[in-house]
């Protein structure tokens, strides 16, 4: 409920900063009109109509809600939705043709492709966001070191009072009461980021690999979804897990700053994350990698999402909506961005991402 509600401000707060912008131009300029329409939303053809359903990462979840309330007002004839259930599941659900386009967190694994029946799919990043460190521990503002980090997710550091956390923590007061680590129990793309960090910054101390599934120790507690881990560490003292920046702060979830590539500690927040992505390399595909990005403002759990589609479409009102809808997050949707804390893309990966919209249908 309080995410809704911070989505519905946010939104309501862009469309008057439209409006507003939009009454104050002289009537000859082309700045949009009295309804807040930008000049790319105004251009644009109204479409078909269509269907398109989505799945797959909650990681962005918060920003798919917002993006498709925002695209549906101005292509009423389309219709979206997006139903969640993890990155894995948005990818099995292309791989079967149940979706016209999937979220998710992580890139599809080598073995993986071939099970796509739909042919040749395309990467589009759409937003990041950090992954937080949320913990409910009263009365601490906690550090973490990479090592320390995976140590207490491999159940190696079981109490709070553990040396390790101690020497990351000089002078607070830590109890000595034991640690209830909280991770996700479906397939997940954020499971893939931070296990793919831990395996970056701390390859000897971190030994379970990185995937969207991982064998966790026993005695973890799970949860279902990022909205799922956030609502156990809120209501478990002692807890800690890692959750979307969004669903951390729309549960009042507190945060550990986090050790980066650079020796610094830093909390996550969307200008540390921007610092994170400004020095990611884009690959062919589109593709990046911000984790444990140098840079000492750089938050180092910092995480790209995509939606993924397949370039051939058998329905001509189904590609049309397809590039309108992501021609619409490539425009008036990075503005929606931070509206519900995630991070826009930097200018060099938008203007490829737009330019690839085009491939489509091709």
């Amino acid at each position: 409920m309080q995410r809704s509600r911070a989505r519905m401000l946010g939104a309501l707060v862009l469309t008057f900063g439209l409006v507003a912008a939009a009454c104050g131009s002289s009537s000859k300029t082309d700045s949009g009109d009295s309804n807040g329409t930008s000049p790319e939303t105004k251009a644009a053809p109204k479409l078909a109509a269509a269907t398109l359903n989505g799945s797959g990462a909650t990681f962005p979840q918060a920003y798919y809600e917002t993006l498709i309330a925002e695209f549906q007002t101005a292509q009423p004839a389309v219709t979206v939705t997006y139903g969640g259930g993890g990155s894995g599941k948005g990818q099995t659900d292309l791989q079967g043709n149940l979706v016209q386009w999937a979220g998710s967190d992580s890139t599809v694994k080598p073995e993986d492709v071939a099970k796509f029946t739909g042919g040749a799919f395309l990467y589009f990043p759409t937003v990041a966001a950090p992954i937080t460190v949320s913990y409910n521990l009263s009365g601490v503002k906690l550090k973490l070191s990479p090592d320390t980090l995976a140590g207490i997710f491999e159940g190696k550091i079981t109490t709070w009072d553990d040396a390790t956390i101690k020497a990351d923590n000089a002078g607070a007061k830590l109890p000595s009461s034991t640690i209830t680590v909280v991770h996700r129990s479906d397939g997940s793309g954020t499971t893939a980021n931070f296990t793919k960090y831990l395996t970056k910054a701390a390859p000897t101390a971190w030994t379970l690999g990185t995937d969207k599934v991982v064998a966790w120790p026993s005695g973890q507690q799970a949860g279902n979804g990022n909205a799922g881990v956030a609502q156990i560490v809120k209501d478990t003292a002692g807890s800690i897990g890692y959750v979307d920046y969004s669903d951390a702060k729309a549960g009042a979830l507190t945060f550990a700053a986090l050790k980066n590539a650079a020796g610094k500690f830093v909390e996550p927040s969307l200008e540390s994350a921007t610092a994170a992505l400004d020095g990611a390399t884009l690959n062919a595909d589109l593709t990046y990698d911000p984790l444990n990005a140098e840079g000492a403002g750089a938050y180092a759990i910092t995480a790209p999402t995509y939606i993924l589609v397949y370039v051939k479409q058998s329905d001509a009102a189904v590609t049309a909506a397809l590039k309108g809808f992501l021609g619409y997050i490539y425009a008036d949707g990075q503005k929606l961005a931070e509206t519900v804390d995630f991070a826009p893309l930097p200018d060099a990966i938008l203007a490829k991402a737009k330019a690839q919209i085009d491939q489509i249908g091709a």
